[in-house]
């Protein structure tokens, strides 16, 4: 039965198998049957004319070409259907091109004529009738035609053409370079036509045709296949130079060096060249390059669009000389104004109208952001007083940062008394500075210098007698604050470099590091010459302590963060080189290894040589430091080669004999590896979302030193930016066994939600405070993030990346690095006597503000709104900017990945990009009746 039921079967399918075959056969009848009239008439038509085009009689024959040629040209189609044109003609492919063929000999001038009509519809043709997938047919047969025209016959055309160009260049190219990898069909074409000037030619007729019709992304993309971007700015204007530019900076991100920057190199001359100068500023900080942006500055003649850029320099806290140079300014009177504004001498003024606009001037003592009462348990009366009080000194002054007066170190000693450990006042009159201990004290006098922070004219009157203490940690601290006051200010005057520079050469060593500490502060990112003679003679002296020795080339290291200055690099390699071994492997010996790194912030292949050199230091700091070079110079880039490299330096396993333990400095360069991840990651949102993935690897399967390093790196990729994903991962690695692992997360929570009160965070924090209450370095370092969280009462950002351009602020990197790797070893380093390395972050922290002002300076107050960004590169039409948005009046806080537009046709800005400080300009085309 099975058997006969199974030769039906068969025969059943090859009836069916037949009946296929027989439907195949009569498909092309049935298809002609289907035709509507229209097409059949079309499809006739085409036949004929495909026939005529074979005709012995040329001109007829030409005329039948042309009349295919105007067939297509005028055939509509929706988007994803073929023109019928194409469709019907397919089947003349062949014989049209035999056709060609046989009119190869022919010189006569209508068979050349004929030829050249012919070849130019073939290439049209090939797009959907080629038949070798490959085989380029399309650009073949246009470069025979030799019409050079491309407009006529569409953008699907030029953009398939520009595809085929691109695959013809890299060929020839390899070729020239004598690639054997090609294939002997490449290498016939390649034979045939050596150089790439016929390419050339038609990508001059379709960059400005593409240019000139909103596909502006097919062109930088052709441009960027054939190596010609100079094509680009010859056909931008100011209709198509957004969006140009916008693809040509999103791009920039995943191309290699030096390729990145030609890149945006062609976007900061297309920028300048319509007039776009505050786009072309933002360019050239974003390339770090100080002679660019002194060219902008030159550029632009309008004194109101000079005080906008002054104004976003101020933010990037970059000085540039207007006295000499490119940069020049002739008016004396708008020289010394511009000064003002990029020096950011009005900043405290601007940081606390933006206070009193959204009412929270009053200052907070550290209880307001414990909130003990809210903790079901017990308090912290287990913690010894001395952890506490320094824990609240941080907390007081990251939380009143900026705001000029608090209710611990500005009251007055004769006046109201001091706050207790919490914040609650226990009638106790010594002032709170002289109720901490040791490195406390230094802390306290320091934290006065947070709390004046930018208002350099009444806070060091109020710093300054405490220089005359008798207790020399009080004197630490006080010079300090000098430098954390004068942090990001740029003044005539220069009072900070007065006092400081007198007691780097002081007797006692803690005084020196104060002192040293403050200038790094003080002048990060400001290349003064001054600050690198003092400091030179400590770094480069082996008498002195390895301690003094790194504090002095931290602190010039961030003076001249991101220069590679070749003395100071020589001075530092040659400390390195003569320290023993077991200064090297200390927390200090670190540091000096994070000078270096600090000198080529951003710098790339500029480090290779300085890292060969390092490969030659003891072995217990060679691998270190080396991996640290290597982080620096390609932080914020986005290098997914290095990002691979790191990865597998994580995934590294030592081998080592069964009885020895495994040494802390064999494995330290893993930690460092996987905080590369994150500070090279940062800078792009693609790459910073892969990295988050990656080190969820990193946490599964890395080695302990691995996964030490990981709660850094999310913390860097997220700095003021409290993901809830990110905020999870932190508070699940806060719980976990390894106690070093627990550390990092603890301070990891604090950079991530730096300045955004973040509720869910601070909840978080509150619930750890009292699973750690018996543990009093895990419980400081708590606090710390806690204060961190309410930075500025919610008014400030650590992000080192501006929101519109992403370009890196890098004394804000170098701060924010600094900390972090100094977290790696938190017991000896924050979590020891080394807290005071978190008065660095004072170069990071800036307001979070959009302000608008008039032209004359005055506060402005216009509708804008301010929702999520979104990146519309490569889209089509005028997308949206922002979305969710919410209309509010200026002044109003951006939150990471925030964005806002003004709201009111009444004023332009003068900056396109709305965060910081904008001035705004009467529209002189505006009519009241508009708004209403």
């Amino acid at each position: 039965t099975v058997s006969r039921k199974d030769d039906e079967s068969v025969k059943k399918t090859e009836k069916e198998g037949e009946a296929s075959k027989d439907m195949a056969t009569d498909l092309p009848l049935n298809q002609e049957e289907e035709l509507s009239e229209e097409d059949l008439v079309i499809k006739e038509n085409l036949d004929m004319l495909a026939a005529r085009a074979q005709d012995g009689d040329l001109r007829l024959a030409k005329v039948a070409v042309e009349s295919i040629g105007n067939e297509i040209r005028t055939a509509t189609s929706s988007m994803t259907s073929v023109p019928k044109p194409l469709k019907f003609l397919k089947e003349h492919y062949a014989p049209l091109k035999k056709h060609f063929g046989s009119l190869e000999g022919n010189s006569a001038a209508a068979a050349v004529a004929l030829r050249g009509a012919l070849a130019d519809v073939l290439s049209v043709l090939a797009m959907t009738s080629a038949e070798t997938p490959g085989s380029m047919e399309t650009l073949k047969f246009k470069l025979l035609s030799g019409v050079k025209d491309v407009a006529g016959w569409g953008h699907e055309y030029s953009r398939h053409l520009s595809g085929e160009i691109g695959e013809a260049y890299h060929e020839r190219m390899q070729a020239e370079e004598g690639a054997g990898n090609l294939t002997e069909e490449q290498q016939a074409r390649v034979s045939q036509l050596p150089d790439v000037s016929d390419l050339m030619e038609l990508v001059r007729e379709i960059i400005p045709w593409n240019m000139a019709h909103n596909a502006e992304p097919e062109a930088v993309d052709l441009c960027l296949e054939v190596n010609r971007l100079d094509m680009i700015l010859e056909a931008i204007d100011k209709d198509n130079a957004g969006r140009a530019c916008l693809y040509m900076l999103s791009c920039a991100a995943y191309l290699p060096e030096p390729e990145d920057r030609t890149v945006y190199m062609c976007a900061f001359e297309s920028y300048l060249k319509v007039n776009l100068s505050t786009d072309a500023l933002r360019v050239a900080l974003k390339m770090g390059d100080l002679g660019l942006m002194a060219r902008v500055v030159g550029s632009v003649q309008d004194p109101i669009e000079k005080k906008q850029l002054a104004y976003i320099l101020g933010d990037a806290r970059v000085w540039i000389d207007l006295t000499a140079g490119e940069a020049a300014v002739e008016d004396e009177a708008l020289c010394e104004e511009l000064q003002t504004i990029m020096g950011n001498v009005r900043l405290n003024e601007r940081y606390l109208a933006l206070a009193r606009d959204l009412d929270v001037m009053e200052a907070k003592v550290p209880e307001d952001v414990y909130k003990s009462h809210l903790i079901d348990g017990r308090g912290t009366s287990t913690v010894d007083s001395a952890s506490g009080n320094t824990a609240a000194t941080y907390v007081n002054a990251f939380v009143n940062a900026g705001f000029g007066h608090d209710k611990l170190v500005t009251v007055e000693e004769e006046g109201e008394s001091g706050e207790g450990e919490n914040g609650n006042g226990n009638g106790n009159s010594v002032h709170w500075i002289f109720r901490n201990k040791s490195h406390g004290k230094m802390a306290a006098a320091a934290s006065l210098g947070m709390i004046m922070l930018w208002d350099v004219e009444g806070g060091l009157p109020k710093v300054d007698r405490y220089l005359y203490a008798s207790d020399t940690m009080v004197v630490s601290g006080a010079l300090l604050a000098f430098g954390i006051v004068a942090s990001g200010i740029t003044d005539d005057v220069d009072p900070a470099f007065a006092v400081l520079s007198e007691y780097v050469s002081n007797e006692d060593d803690i005084v020196k590091i104060g002192a040293m500490w403050g200038l790094g502060i003080a002048y990060a990112g400001r290349a003064k010459e001054d600050v690198k003679e003092i400091l030179i003679p400590m770094i480069g002296n082996p008498d002195v302590s390895i301690e003094l020795a790194s504090m002095a080339a931290l602190s010039a290291a961030l003076c001249y963060t991101g220069t590679a200055d070749g003395e100071l690099v020589e001075i530092i390699l040659q400390s390195l080189m003569l320290r023993g071994e077991l200064e090297l492997d200390s927390t200090h010996g670190r540091n000096m290894a994070h000078a270096l790194g600090i000198l080529f912030l951003g710098k790339q292949e500029a480090a290779e040589a300085t890292i060969e050199v390092a490969k030659t230091l003891p072995e217990k700091t060679s691998k270190y430091s080396c991996n640290v070079l290597d982080m620096f110079a390609y932080a914020g880039t986005g290098d997914v080669l290095k990002i691979q490299q790191f990865l597998t330096t994580c995934g590294e396993q030592l081998e080592q004999d069964a009885e020895s333990d495994v040494e802390p400095w064999q494995t330290a360069h893993q930690s460092v590896a996987a905080i590369a991840i994150g500070a090279i990651a940062s800078g792009e949102e693609l790459g910073s979302q892969m990295a988050h993935r990656a080190l969820e690897h990193v946490l599964q399967y890395g080695g302990p030193a691995a996964k030490k390093g990981v709660p850094l790196a999310l913390a860097i990729l997220n700095v003021s930016n409290p993901d809830v994903a990110v905020i999870d991962t932190l508070g699940r690695l806060a719980h976990d066994t390894d106690e070093l692992v627990v550390m990092s997360a603890l301070i990891s929570l604090g950079i991530v939600g730096a300045g955004t009160n973040n509720a869910r965070l601070a909840g978080l924090l509150r619930n750890l405070s009292l699973y750690y209450c018996k543990d009093a370095s895990m419980l400081f370092l708590v606090r710390i993030s806690q204060g961190l969280v309410h930075s500025g009462k919610g008014l400030l950002t650590l992000s080192p990346y501006s929101s519109s351009s992403k370009a890196m602020l890098r004394p804000a990197m170098a701060a924010i690095m600094i900390v972090m790797l100094n977290a790696l070893d938190c017991k000896q380093t924050i979590g020891g006597k080394l807290h005071y390395l978190l008065f660095g972050l004072a170069t990071a922290l800036t307001p979070r503000m959009l302000l608008t002002v008039d032209e004359s300076g005055a506060m402005l107050p216009v509708p804008v709104r301010v929702g999520d960004a979104v990146d519309v590169s490569a889209q089509a039409g005028k997308p949206k900017t922002i979305t969710g948005f919410s209309t509010n009046d200026t002044p109003v806080l951006l939150a990471a990945n925030q964005r806002a537009e003004l709201a009111t046709e009444r004023y332009i800005a003068m900056s396109t990009a709305l965060e910081g400080l904008v001035i705004l300009r009467p529209n002189p085309d505006f009519e009241e009746h508009q708004s209403k």
